[in-house]
This record gives C-alpha cells, sequence and structure tokens, in this order.
C-alpha cells in the first residue's frame, strides 16, 4: 500500500490530479500484489502483457488511483502469477479488502512524526487476525513511502521476510492527505 500523500510530493507525482488533486483525500493505495522470493526481490516482467480489458480496469479502478497505473501493475507483477489479468485483479481485490487501514491514517489532517515500529503496531492492531509481522513501513528520505502487507501465495496474512524491507530511520514524517 502506497502512501499518497509521499508520492504526490514528489515531481513526478505531483501532475497525478486523479491520485494527488487538492481535496481529493487520497491516503492509502494499492501499488501492487507482488510475487516475492523470501530470499531477495521477485520476479518481475514475466511474459508479453497484452492490455487490461476495461472491464477488468474498471473494477481494479477501485484499488488503483489510475488505469494507467493498473496497466504498468500487470505487465511488471501480474505475468509473473500464473493467472489471467481478471483473476490478478480479484486477487488484488481480495487481499486489498482484507487490509483495514488504521484510523490514525484515515482521519490524519496534520503532518506527523512516527517510528517504524508504531506504524507496523497500528496496522497490527487494526488487523488483529494477521501475524503482527505481516506489516513493513518503508521510507524514502525520512518520509512514509508505504505499507507492505505480506501475504502467501494462497493469500493467507502471513509475517513478512527481510525481503520484504522496512525503513531503518528512527523516525518517519507522515504528510497528511491533500
Amino acid at each position: 500500500l502506497s502512501w499518497a500523500p509521499d508520492f504526490c510530493a514528489t515531481a513526478g507525482g505531483n501532475g497525478n490530479a486523479n491520485e494527488c488533486g487538492i481535496g481529493r483525500h487520497v491516503g492509502f493505495v494499492v501499488h501492487g500484489l507482488w510475487p516475492q522470493d523470501n530470499g531477495g526481490l521477485g520476479p518481475e516482467n514475466c511474459g508479453p502483457a497484452s492490455p487490461v480489458a476495461a472491464p477488468t480496469v474498471r473494477f481494479a479502478l477501485q484499488f488503483y488511483p489510475t488505469a494507467s497505473l493498473i496497466q504498468h501493475e500487470w505487465a511488471t507483477h501480474g505475468t509473473c502469477s500464473g493467472l489471467s489479468a481478471a483473476d490478478y485483479f480479484n486477487a488484488v481485490g481480495q487481499v486489498r479488502s482484507s487490509v483495514q487501514i488504521p484510523v490514525q491514517f484515515t482521519s490524519m489532517t496534520q503532518q506527523t512524526q512516527e517510528g517504524t515500529a508504531q506504524i507496523e503496531g497500528q496496522f497490527a492492531a487494526a488487523n488483529s487476525s494477521f501475524p503482527a509481522q505481516a506489516f513493513r513501513a518503508t521510507c524514502t528520505q525520512g518520509s512514509l513511502q508505504e505499507v507492505r502487507v505480506c501475504f502467501s501465495k494462497g493469500l493467507t496474512p502471513m509475517a513478512c521476510t527481510a525481503s520484504a524491507g522496512e525503513c531503518s530511520a528512527p523516525g518517519m514524517t507522515i504528510l497528511p492527505p491533500r
């Protein structure tokens, strides 16, 4: 789950009205469902990617901010899943719907500072049926970038491995949604 305010603070994100427009109040958005190698990075671009069909794009827009990100995620990660595009995005919907966003993030109105363990703990508390170690907060230049949620191949929550990464900064700036 990418934290949109961090993306929107970048030069590349500023022009994205769907995700970054003033008054949109976009917080966490799905960035992807990525096959992960527990010993390192997961596979990417595993085969030719036909464009995702319009009905599947319409379905996936409830989880992704733009159609172009849907097409990118299918080509980069979905093609490695062994699923059709429709089944891949149904899986995205299944796992996204299972994750509750902590109220601290859904009601945020001003910039704040929190530690990695604090953010991960908030997600664990909001998702008590998940292993507490199923969440990994990452950062860029000291700001919250994303919270990675780990699932097994069967799409059940699992503890993240070291390959999921984690922010090593003592604290992170969390920008509020626009």
